[in-house]
């Protein structure tokens, strides 16, 4: 893990007085890009570090390889396949964690604007949101003004 990535962690660690129910959504085709060489281990991290993790999700197509969704399950993902927008079911399967009061925080890790009004309702009903970016470039400026906190995997903020 990246040592800035380290200090981000421990910062969210401190920061919260108890567990916090944490739901990790990851929009893996527009994040496990080659140009980010994303670490899903460090993914992960971040949300375990931030509280206890109800939810860890990973959205992909069905161009998906074989050995891409065996290793997100090694890791401990719940691998979501769907033939249609990875983003809708992202941003719906966020809305009903958001709205069943399944977590405190919700954390989703993408660089597409598209999830910045799930961000916002969230942050409306008082779950704590948290925009995470593959890294500077890869980040979203609107999606990081719409959460409450902002992470970049590569150990900024």
């Amino acid at each position: 893990m990246v040592g800035g990535l380290r200090q981000v962690v421990r910062r969210l660690r401190s920061e919260r007085s108890e567990r916090r129910r944490v739901g990790l959504l990851v929009d893996g085709p527009n994040v496990l890009r080659e140009e980010f060489d994303v670490d899903l281990d460090d993914v992960r991290a971040v949300g375990d570090d931030a509280g206890t993790l109800v939810a860890t999700r990973l959205y992909l197509d069905e161009h998906a390889t074989p050995g891409l969704i065996q290793a997100a399950e090694a890791r401990g993902y719940e691998v979501v396949i769907t033939s249609g927008d990875v983003d809708v079911k992202l941003a719906i399967d966020a809305t009903e964690l958001v709205y069943t009061d399944a977590v405190d925080t919700l954390m989703v890790v993408s660089r597409d604007t598209d999830f910045k009004p799930v961000l916002e309702k969230a942050a409306k009903r008082g779950i704590h949101t948290v925009a995470v970016a593959p890294g500077t470039y890869g980040r979203s400026d609107a999606l990081r003004n719409a959460a409450q906190e902002a992470v970049l995997l590569d150990g900024d903020t």
